[in-house]
């Protein structure tokens, strides 16, 4: 469980990027965070991930709070939280084992023969077995999120998040992307955390949903009761449903 409660987080200078925010995500759940540009999710999921510390509230996981978290207890919780990229995150010069490799490399400082299977089983997981010794270049970016996909999966985290995963993809990609998280998140009970502004994305692979807006969360619920009764101007407007015209 992921216990976001009363988080806040102001810059230099006096921006609120978030203000009381306040979720449970529960094990396994495919829970996803929307709002246009600017609401405040890329913020959200940095600091979830430690990428940014909140300037007050706590982030618990399975009851533990772990926003004052450093050095290697920090290291160990984002092996536990693993991450993909709108723009993949790959290391340019390194294969695509390599790139798969390197969660490995990044916590111990080498890489053994368990771990180059291992990382061949997932590349083989994800339908890119044959790319192995292929660069970033070479590929696709449907292929590379693939690639960003195994390489969250090396050390076998409790929770992925996603930030905006599928927003440089075309919809043939986008949709091949989706289907593997969904298996991923069936087969093995990973959490995922998916950040979009796309309520498409959100109805194909989400169960539940908290919508922000200027840093707020103005709604959530299920995605089935969000989307059947948006209760926030915000939500109706992802959704389409707003009457211009009114």
């Amino acid at each position: 469980m992921i216990s976001i409660k009363h988080l806040d987080k102001t810059y230099d200078g006096g921006e609120h990027a978030l203000s009381d925010i306040n979720i449970d995500i529960a094990d396994g759940d495919v829970f996803g965070i929307i709002g246009m540009s600017g609401a405040g999710k890329s913020t959200l999921v940095r600091t979830i991930n430690l990428l940014e510390r909140p300037t007050s509230g706590t982030i618990e996981v399975d009851g533990r709070d772990v926003t004052a978290l450093s050095g290697e207890e920090l290291r160990a919780y984002r092996r536990r939280v693993a991450m993909i990229f709108q723009n993949f995150g790959l290391l340019a010069q390194k294969t695509v084992l390599d790139n798969v490799c390197f969660p490995f490399l990044a916590a111990s400082g080498k890489v053994t023969a368990e771990n180059r299977a291992r990382a061949l089983e997932l590349l083989d997981r994800v339908g890119l077995a044959e790319k192995a010794q292929s660069y970033p270049s070479q590929l696709s970016g449907g292929q590379k999120q693939r690639v960003a996909i195994a390489r969250a999966l090396a050390c076998e985290p409790e929770v992925i998040l996603c930030d905006e995963a599928t927003s440089a993809l075309d919809p043939k990609s986008t949709n091949t992307i989706l289907k593997l998280l969904r298996d991923i998140n069936r087969e093995t009970g990973v959490t995922l955390v998916v950040i979009t502004h796309s309520m498409d994305v959100v109805e194909k692979i989400c169960n539940n949903v908290a919508v922000l807006e200027h840093g707020r969360v103005v709604e959530q619920g299920s995605v089935a009761k969000v989307f059947a009764d948006p209760q926030a101007e915000a939500t109706r407007v992802l959704l389409g449903k707003v009457d211009w015209d009114a």
